[in-house]
């Protein structure tokens, strides 16, 4: 009797009802149809992801996912967000970033102003980017140096902003300044505002500019720094409470999270898979590379430690969708799936020996990517220090 070997399987009935494995389906296939080919050509020579392939995302509804149905969206959640996220990342992780240019951005939006712009959201017209971060101000949001001073009817801004993928290509960016030039030492998280700009798809308006990040990944897309030189925004265009951007900016950590651990674990699947197709193809010694034991060792950790990280990525998902607060489940998630996906996604260039090392394979794509998942929404070590804080207390440093 022989065994017929079988991909992994991730049909948690405790989650995936009926209606959920659909999505997934669909969202699988869009990716390994429509996504993957042209990641494969685009990404080695760092190409931008085509304005058709946007406009297939948004007439799946893929940019509404968690919009109100009363605005246009899919009326989802946060689980189907994920869901979703994870079948872009396999393909192509720059494509399931471009999810939330659409899907909670609308953050500090006021009622009209959510009537107004999120149909236009869901139907993939109005996308945006953050400037949030600085040079000196990362995770440490609170040190934003970035000004918004009044003048008249406007706020005007100076500064400089760090690390804004799609900033040229938005129809809008959320911006965060300083508008309290005295800031509080014990408080500085206080006087940080937020500020709403709309502007023409690739284009930088008169005051603002940018210059491209060169980066080693995540390519299909491109991440500026963007300077403010005397920008002039309508005293209007502020979201939420002067003062009070800080708290704006954290608001969505948990779903940042949630959905970076399952940018995570897509990458890592993806190349637990191609390792897996790649065994059973390659032969040495006159056998092939899944005779091996110590390979096939490799195979089954990488499989369970992708498991792992998806059941509590999707425990994670359900808590935000049930109003649950789960700050800390959330750190733990983001930490837990993006070191598994370093540590898997190297395993599978490994297990593609030199080949693995090219980019004739897309192991050393999800490898590069994989990367960039420790860093963004919040280093692995600024997780690290959130969940020791809730477990031990917080402590300052001397």
């Amino acid at each position: 009797m022989t065994h017929r070997p079988s991909q992994p399987r991730a049909d948690s009935p405790r989650y995936l009802t009926d209606d959920r494995l659909a999505i997934r389906d669909l969202a699988r296939e869009f990716a390994m149809t429509q996504v993957f080919p042209v990641a494969n050509e685009l990404d080695p020579v760092q190409g931008t992801i085509p304005d058709a392939l946007k406009k297939s995302m948004s007439e799946i509804g893929f940019f509404g996912i968690m919009i109100p149905e009363q605005f246009g969206g899919l009326g989802l959640g946060v689980f189907e967000y994920c869901l979703v996220a994870e079948e872009l990342s396999r393909a192509w992780m720059s494509v399931s970033g471009l999810l939330a240019r659409g899907n909670g951005m609308g953050g500090g939006f006021t009622p009209a102003q959510e009537a107004d712009l999120l149909p236009r959201v869901a139907r993939g017209e109005y996308l945006g980017a953050y400037a949030l971060s600085e040079a000196e101000a990362g995770s440490d949001v609170a040190n934003i140096a970035c000004r918004a001073t009044r003048d008249g009817d406007d706020w005007v801004v100076n500064g400089t902003k760090m690390w804004c993928t799609y900033a040229y290509e938005a129809d809008y960016m959320v911006l965060f300044a300083r508008t309290d030039p005295r800031g509080d030492p014990a408080k500085p998280h206080r006087g940080i505002s937020a500020f709403l700009i709309d502007k023409q798809r690739n284009h930088f308006p008169e005051g603002m500019s940018g210059t491209k990040i060169r980066k080693i990944g995540y390519f299909g897309w491109n991440t500026w720094e963007v300077a403010f030189d005397n920008f002039r925004i309508p005293r209007d265009r502020m979201l939420g409470e002067e003062g009070k951007g800080f708290y704006l900016a954290v608001s969505g950590l948990e779903v940042g999270r949630a959905h970076t651990a399952a940018r995570a674990i897509g990458l890592a699947r993806g190349a637990l898979e191609d390792s897996i197709a790649y065994m059973h193809a390659r032969r040495q010694f006159g056998h092939p590379l899944a005779d091996f034991q110590y390979l096939r060792f490799k195979i089954a950790k990488m499989a369970a430690d992708i498991e792992a990280a998806r059941q509590l990525m999707y425990s994670v998902a359900t808590d935000i969708d049930t109003g649950r607060r789960c700050s800390l489940e959330a750190s733990m998630c983001k930490l837990v799936a993006t070191e598994m996906a370093e540590q898997v996604t190297s395993e599978a260039v490994q297990i593609h020996g030199g080949a693995g090392y090219t980019t004739d394979f897309q192991v050393e794509r999800y490898w590069r990517d994989a990367r960039l998942t420790k860093i963004f929404e919040g280093t692995s070590e600024i997780q690290m220090r959130i969940i020791s804080d809730e477990i031990l207390g917080r402590t300052e440093p001397d």
